[in-house]
């Protein structure tokens, strides 16, 4: 049985980053992913703002930031668009695959050690230790350690074992689905385009994320209840647009998305959960690469210091619980209403707003500086003629 500080199942953006910073930190680190190849398959749109690169300090490497964006453009259901456009550069659409691979080599050469094809098959508590039993490419191997950060997804399987509840409402999840697509055309290649309206995404959005020339991430994500899949709402869409429905599909990509029910507590004793495994996403757009990343550091950050004052309880431990939600959480947990809002707009609201609303009407209203009452201001006398549209706003903004 091999023994380490810290054992890290799950190697997504929040596991590898964890794994780096420990072992930056000189703490023994193990890391455990049970696919056999670190980074596919992709479960998002690939999309990384410029900010998160600059706030987790990663060089934008053309090897897997493979595609510049210089802002989005939103279209309602009747075709209106607001542009948001700036001649500063304002993100990346990534390789996905080849950043986490580029994460895992860094982590590595840091001092931790990397596995995949490692399926962790129980976790268990004994005498203040975590024991694993694993399938490592088809032999079972054990593995002690005195903390478990569990990086391991939506679907948790480590957190449960180790009696931490990370179930979520089906109300606060997603269903998502995309194709990447080639041979396209019909959209702007240095804008995100999103597409809006109840019968294009109920509650959601459907995307166009602009990946090479003519090759774009294709996809949507819609609400967890509803009557059709999200690929029967994509497939329509793409057979609606000529530039799309010529293309050819070259990758396609499904998942379930957190978008809200934030954990209050995210460990237990010998534990610490991060990235999906705790809802840590953007609950508007469903965004969660960089967030992920900060959650994997601090649970880093929390783990190193447990391990050298050798105190592993939950008491602990929690300090997590506040440092995450200080630095990203209960900025998060406001955006949950902003997700409300957009599921209870109709398509006439959606059209409406985008018809009244000018693009420095849109950003000001987007500002996380303004409060209610400075919003409501720009909106205005333009509520007026809509006062459903006004009565919702006013419950969520």
């Amino acid at each position: 049985m091999e023994h380490f500080d810290v054992i890290v199942i799950g190697l997504g953006p929040a596991g590898l980053a964890a794994c780096k910073v420990l072992a930056e930190k000189k703490i023994s680190v193990l890391g455990l992913d049970r696919k056999q190849e670190i980074g596919p398959p992709k479960r998002c749109a690939e999309g990384l703002g410029i900010a998160w690169f600059r706030r987790l300090k990663i060089k934008p490497n053309p090897e897997f930031a493979v595609h510049k964006i210089y802002g989005a453009v939103l279209f309602s259901p009747n075709g209106k668009s607001v542009t948001l456009k700036s001649k500063k550069l304002q993100g990346y659409i990534l390789e996905r695959k080849i950043f986490e691979k580029h994460l895992a080599i860094s982590a590595a050469a840091k001092g931790a050690k990397i596995t995949a094809k490692t399926d962790v098959l129980e976790a268990k508590r004994e005498n203040g230790k975590i024991l694993l039993t694993a399938n490592q490419g088809g032999e079972t191997k054990h593995f002690s350690c005195s903390l478990v950060i569990a990086a391991d997804g939506i679907d948790s399987m480590i957190a449960r074992e180790l009696g931490l509840n990370t179930s979520n409402k089906l109300v606060d999840v997603d269903s998502g689905y995309q194709y990447e697509m080639t041979n396209i055309e019909g959209y702007d290649e240095k804008l995100l385009n999103l597409y809006f309206g109840t019968d294009v995404a109920p509650r959601g959005y459907l995307w166009v994320f602009p990946k090479r020339k003519n090759t774009a991430n294709v996809g949507i994500g819609i609400g967890g209840t509803q009557k059709e899949t999200a690929k029967f709402y994509l497939d329509k869409f793409i057979a609606s647009k000529p530039g799309l429905a010529k293309g050819s599909i070259i990758e396609v990509n499904a998942g379930v998305i957190p978008v809200g029910g934030f954990l209050e507590n995210m460990t237990k004793d010998n534990l610490i959960a991060a990235g999906d495994a705790a809802h840590h996403v953007d609950p508007v757009h469903g965004g969660g690469i960089g967030i992920a990343m900060e959650a994997g550091m601090i649970a880093a950050q929390v783990a190193s210091e447990a391990v050298k004052k050798k105190d592993f309880s939950e008491k602990f431990l929690s300090k997590y619980n506040k440092m995450w939600y200080e630095k990203r959480g209960n900025e998060l947990k406001k955006k949950v209403r902003i997700r409300h809002l957009l599921e209870n707009l109709s398509n006439e609201d959606f059209d409406y707003l985008a018809e009244s609303l000018s693009i420095d009407d849109v950003l000001k209203i987007a500002s996380a500086d303004l409060d209610k009452k400075a919003r409501l201001a720009i909106l205005g006398k333009k509520m007026l003629q809509r006062p459903g549209l006004a009565k919702i706003m006013l419950k969520y903004i």
